[in-house]
């Protein structure tokens, strides 16, 4: 037998399975890994850097491309943190539409997770299925905000705006006929709650189907079932959080152990593993889609009770309504500041952390009393979860590199900001 040398292999950075620029150098034993390098900073942005050059309102929309596929759940790390330095209370109408919608995000992001992750270990249906009902929520996000992707719909001191009665509808084409498009329209003739609850009532038999393609699936199972084991010392060791920690058994929630705006209201339950691997993880998050479910559900009833404001109404922090503005002089000059200069945040800091799809996204704000932050450091989940590559494909076959590369859930937005 001819001696096999260890070869160093490139795993991307344009790879089809490495979820964005992610370089791996990989020393292969055959088609075994001894060692696995990974190279960050192809798609660095310098997000961190030009906040501090910004007014603090005009840094939401960089939050959104960060992780560009949990947009409003990013939005939300920063805006918290800015919150507790200007230390105001937020209207309770517009914490219930922020849970609302960081559970919507939840949802697209673990489904758009659980397409690509199905598409890199092979399964090609489940891709279809998923972002079906992406396009639903992405209307959503759509009806709110008017951008279907970088939302910019939280605002420090509540949201951009309230909820609105009517949805986008499907108009006729050469590819749907009138009867398709009436049929398309069925749920979207009232508000966007009917609209949700319509999507709410569906879900659960759709994540069924999800469950059925994979759950049982052989072929599924022999690529996930014991691979990228993680124990749930080493999990912690690692700053996992997340379903990558849960996967691993551990029961850390920001949610419940950490409730902001009106988590420790909701009533919902925390899926952990038991084994730590990559199978585990993708049942966790399969059942969160479940738990978000019902957390969108319980947001709807209250939201249809309990009209009220959804912005604080200080006009040195929120802008006045277009109405008053063009009517009222003061409220121009307030206006005309807030769109200019912004607003000048207390000296101090504060580290606003969220419960991302991901894990834990926090942003860390260091004022100096200026009109925009002195430093502004984010702590994106994906960056812990990628240092810990190395260790979780050694000794694994290559193919199993792009199974642990799914379960990780990576975005690389994120990742090098």
């Amino acid at each position: 037998m001819p001696e096999i040398k260890n070869y160093t292999l490139n795993f991307g950075p344009q790879h089809p399975a490495a979820h964005g620029v992610l370089r791996l150098i990989l020393e292969m034993d055959g088609e075994v890994i001894q060692r696995a390098d990974p190279h960050i900073g192809l798609l660095h942005r310098a997000t961190e850097k030009l906040a501090e050059s910004k007014p603090y309102n005009q840094s939401i929309g960089y939050m959104d491309r960060l992780d560009y596929v949990s947009m409003m759940c990013n939005e939300h790390g920063y805006v918290l943190a800015i919150e507790k330095l200007l230390d105001i209370e937020v209207p309770e109408r517009a914490q219930y539409i922020r849970v609302m919608f960081d559970e919507i995000t939840r949802i697209l992001n673990h489904l758009l997770w659980i397409g690509a992750h199905g598409l890199d270990v092979g399964a090609m249906t489940i891709f279809l299925y998923a972002f079906r009902e992406r396009e639903d929520l992405m209307d959503c996000y759509e009806a709110v905000s008017g951008a279907r992707l970088h939302a910019t719909y939280y605002r420090p001191g509540g949201v951009a705006r309230d909820l609105p009665d009517s949805m986008p509808k499907y108009k006729e084409s050469k590819w749907h006929g009138k009867a398709a498009v009436n049929r398309l329209n069925e749920n979207r003739e009232a508000s966007l709650l009917d609209f949700l609850d319509d999507f709410t009532n569906r879900f659960p038999g759709l994540v069924d189907e999800y469950e059925t393609l994979l759950t049982d699936n052989r072929i599924w199972k022999q690529r996930t079932v014991d691979i990228g084991i993680v124990s749930p010392e080493r999990a912690l060791q690692l700053g996992f959080t997340g379903p990558m920690l849960r996967g691993s058994g551990i029961e850390w929630d920001l949610r419940k152990k950490q409730p902001y705006e009106v988590y420790d209201r909701m009533d919902f339950d925390i899926p952990i593993g038991t084994n730590g691997d990559s199978y585990d993880r993708y049942l966790v998050r399969v059942e969160e889609l479940r738990q978000s479910n019902r957390i969108i559900k319980q947001c709807i009833n209250w939201l249809r009770e309990n009209p009220g404001p959804v912005l604080l109404e200080d006009n040195k922090i929120t802008p006045p309504s277009r109405e008053t503005m063009k009517a009222d002089m003061e409220s121009l000059i307030h206006h005309f500041k807030l769109f200019t200069e912004g607003y000048s945040l207390p000296a101090g800091e504060a580290y606003g952390a969220v419960e991302h799809p991901k894990g834990e996204f926090g942003a860390y704000l260091i004022s100096d009393g200026a009109n925009k932050p002195y430093r502004l450091k984010i702590r994106a989940p994906g960056f812990a979860h990628l240092a810990s590559m190395d260790e979780m494909t050694r000794g694994h076959m290559l193919s199993d590199v792009v199974a642990i590369i799914g379960t990780q859930d990576i975005v690389f937005g994120e990742v090098d900001r």
